[in-house]
């Protein structure tokens, strides 16, 4: 299998290069030019295409051929830098290419999310400060994530929880919906993050998904297996 990974040399995307690596893909990484020498330890064994992720000719070149595309939407600046992004691989991927999106529990596909007061207290305060200073669009990675759910591709947006770093503790668990019980720790290490997205690239019971994810070893995903919970819920057979 062939791979892009867009937004390739942050943490996320470097754990997703060495999560695709490790099963035998061949991969194709877009990074800023100014952080291409942070994919270095890959070198020889990816090919990187340096440029903004929101320029079209940039994410042409490198979804071209791929069977997938694992992209980190970052709602960086107030250029719609998510949106472009999101949009450039939506046109450029590949007809039947699977599509891997990242953004944060704030997107709702459904408006059926519940959420704790404190995310809504942290949401306010990250649009509020984003507008203040310029250097992020929370509005943007919205946009961006309704455009992909109105698409007609091969499309999951992974939701991630809070994120710590270590070790890797497994594949993260899943609900259709923030406010699940499963969800409550609201934690998932960085690097089981990056493993559920390179996952999803092979599970057709994701497609056409939003899942909001948390780790399978957090307190709140015992307790729900300790249930005879699944470890993996919301799937169907619902299609685009």
């Amino acid at each position: 299998m062939k791979v892009c990974i867009v937004g390739a040399s942050g943490k996320l995307g470097r754990y997703m290069v060495q999560h695709a690596l490790d099963r035998g893909y061949e991969v194709v990484g877009v990074c800023r030019e100014r952080s291409v020498g942070k994919l270095d330890p890959f070198e020889g064994r990816i090919t990187v295409v340096p440029g903004a992720t929101n320029d079209r000719e940039v994410i042409k070149k490198a979804v071209a051929g791929c069977d997938g595309v694992l992209a980190v939407l970052v709602p960086w600046g107030v250029q719609q830098y998510s949106t472009g992004t999101a949009q450039a691989v939506l046109d450029h991927a590949r007809p039947g290419a699977r599509l891997v999106f990242s953004c944060g529990w704030h997107i709702s596909r459904d408006g059926l999310d519940s959420y704790s007061r404190r995310l809504k207290r942290i949401e306010r305060a990250a649009r509020w400060i984003g507008r203040l200073t310029r250097l992020l669009d929370i509005d943007d990675q919205i946009e961006a994530c309704r455009r992909v759910f109105a698409s007609d591709t091969r499309w999951t947006v992974v939701r991630g929880s809070d994120l710590e770093e270590g070790p890797s503790q497994g594949l993260p668990v899943w609900s259709r919906h923030v406010g699940d019980p499963i969800l409550e720790s609201n934690l998932t290490r960085r690097v089981d993050f990056a493993l559920f997205m390179v996952e999803a690239l092979v599970n057709d019971e994701l497609i056409c998904e939003a899942p909001a994810i948390v780790g399978c070893r957090t307190p709140s995903a015992v307790a729900h297996a300790a249930d005879g919970g699944a470890a993996a819920l919301g799937v169907s057979s619902q299609r685009c």
